[in-house]
């Protein structure tokens, strides 16, 4: 180890997006190098992320098992963290690392889980860390031996924050209409952020009214897009549904802002996460959030306080929560400014990073000791 102040450490995961786990870490690794840790990150399948990373950390693209035994080799890295990424473990052993190997375990479906988890292949992981306690659950069922920390995922709150009105960029797409509400719906397009029922949700909001839109943001690359693409336009959901497949991450405040400031809210139809990186997102920019009353969801989202949970995958009842929250400005006011309140106070990246720091140093620094006492003769 280099001292307590100046750490290096790799994240190994397979795809680089511009998803929440990413972000998330794009977080961390701005915070970390104010305390004295670089952050490096090898990924094998590029999926659109790069520019999110840019400027903040160094970045490895490649499959190439030589070249990824030899990044390990040739960095001294002081430990290196795997993200669902079970071939990493192979690329650890063959690189012969000495140092801490930690593992977090961000899937939230346990069949898609389980390969990560079912063998370290002789590597042997000093602790696993999940972002919510239904996440630790879920990993607890596949790993007996090895310690579980829950660490939230943190939101940089120096980007993202609640803008006022003379900072908003009200040029750039999407551009926010005269009388109506703004509903975002943030994320891929695919089964697990369950794009149906979005569709189904607009049918009953179009059936009864006009003075709402909803932002669909996402979905470039996603698996589903032109499936939902077709729909779309089968439904003639066009004119109420408008579609940014691709919004700059920098423009995502911006983005938030218009929505909070049409009085409007963001919706997620998802079926099941590991964590939700949007609805921090949404919530320190003062956004409140309409979602399914599933763990880890309720963890994150206080209901009638920061945002409002529906049964299931009720299209009425997520209706209803919405309508509740737009034909109410005080409530929506109200449950904005509770949300930066509560994001600040548990979400923020200083409070969280924070805790990750102090695990990451304890883990190191116990490494280093073992390692000095098995040098004893």
């Amino acid at each position: 180890m280099r001292g307590d102040t100046n750490m290096k450490v790799l994240v190994i995961w397979r795809l680089l997006t511009v998803g929440g786990v990413n972000a998330g870490w794009r977080n961390r690794a701005i915070y970390f190098k104010k305390h004295g840790i670089e952050t490096e990150f090898l990924y094998t399948t590029d999926h659109g992320g790069h520019h999110i990373m840019r400027d903040v950390a160094k970045v490895y693209l490649t499959r190439d098992d030589e070249e990824i035994i030899k990044i390990i080799k040739q960095n001294a890295y002081d430990a290196i963290i795997v993200v669902d990424t079970k071939a990493a473990y192979k690329w650890i052993r063959k690189a012969q690392f000495e140092g801490p190997i930690l593992i977090e375990a961000r899937t939230p479906e346990l069949i898609k889980l389980s390969p990560h988890l079912k063998s370290f292949k002789r590597i042997e992981p000093q602790l696993i860390i999940v972002p919510s306690k239904y996440q630790k659950r879920l990993v607890s069922i596949l790993v007996e031996d090895t310690p579980i920390n829950v660490i939230y995922n943190g939101v940089d709150t120096s980007f993202f924050h609640a803008l006022p009105p003379e900072e908003i960029d009200y040029s750039n797409v999407p551009i926010l209409p005269r009388e109506k509400k703004i509903i975002g719906w943030i994320g891929r397009i695919d089964k697990r952020k369950n794009w149906p029922m979005l569709v189904e949700v607009t049918k009953k909001i179009k059936s009864e009214r006009n003075d709402i839109e909803i932002w669909l943001i996402g979905g470039a690359q996603s698996v589903q897009r032109e499936e939902f693409a077709d729909v779309w336009k089968k439904e003639h959901l066009e004119d109420m549904i408008k579609w940014f497949p691709v919004i700059p991450y920098q423009q995502m405040p911006h983005a938030y802002a218009k929505i909070r400031q049409s009085g409007g809210c963001t919706l997620a139809t998802t079926k099941s996460e590991s964590f939700g990186n949007t609805f921090i997102e949404s919530m320190i920019c003062g956004v409140p959030v309409v979602a399914s009353n599933i763990m880890p969801i309720n963890e994150i989202v206080a209901h009638g306080e920061t945002g409002l949970l529906f049964r299931g995958q009720n299209v009425d009842d997520a209706v209803k929560q919405l309508y509740t929250i737009l034909d109410d400005p005080a409530l929506q006011r109200q449950m904005s400014k509770a949300a930066i309140q509560r994001m600040e106070e548990k979400f923020a990246i200083e409070v969280v990073a924070e805790q990750y720091v102090e695990l990451l140093k304890k883990v190191i620094l116990k490494s280093g000791n073992d390692k000095v006492k098995g040098d004893i003769p």
